[in-house]
């Protein structure tokens, strides 16, 4: 015959065991939901963070307004700035002035890109490009008047 006593004890014990695994599973559901909204706030955050940075470099590339007329904002150099956030105009005076072999004269980039610089109406503008480089830290001026890449 069995013990009373020792089969009241293993209906005891197993009565705390199924409360505990009730517990962990209870815990168990609670960490994994937690896990699925972790898992859903690093999509958002990847998506939004992707973007604000396509927002940030389509706005760097937008154009301003300047008397009613659209503009392309040149942006200032920085340490972490990359050409490819000017536009292609400026990139090719940027390109035109490192490739010669020295300091340049507005003419010498103009002939360099094709632009009749028998015209002064046609070179002013392109001198003008040059000068917002050199204010926008891309490129420096010599006294002499000439163009000249930044170290």
């Amino acid at each position: 015959m069995l013990d009373p006593e020792l089969l009241e004890r293993i209906t005891a014990r197993r009565a705390e065991l199924d409360d505990l695994e009730e517990q962990l599973a209870k815990q168990l559901a609670e960490v994994r939901a937690e896990r699925d909204e972790l898992a859903v706030a690093e999509r958002v955050l990847e998506r939004v963070s992707e973007q604000l940075a396509d927002e940030r470099a389509s706005a760097a590339l937008a154009p301003g307004q300047a008397g009613g007329r659209a503009v392309m904002l040149t942006p200032h150099r920085t340490p972490d700035m990359e050409e490819t956030m000017l536009p292609p105009d400026y990139r090719r005076i940027l390109a035109t002035v490192r490739q010669a072999a020295g300091p340049v004269m507005a003419r010498q980039v103009g002939d360099a890109l094709g632009i009749d610089i028998s015209v002064r109406s046609k070179l002013e503008p392109l001198r003008g490009r040059l000068v917002r480089l050199v204010d926008r830290g891309w490129l420096r001026k010599l006294p002499d008047g000439r163009f000249t890449t930044r170290l």
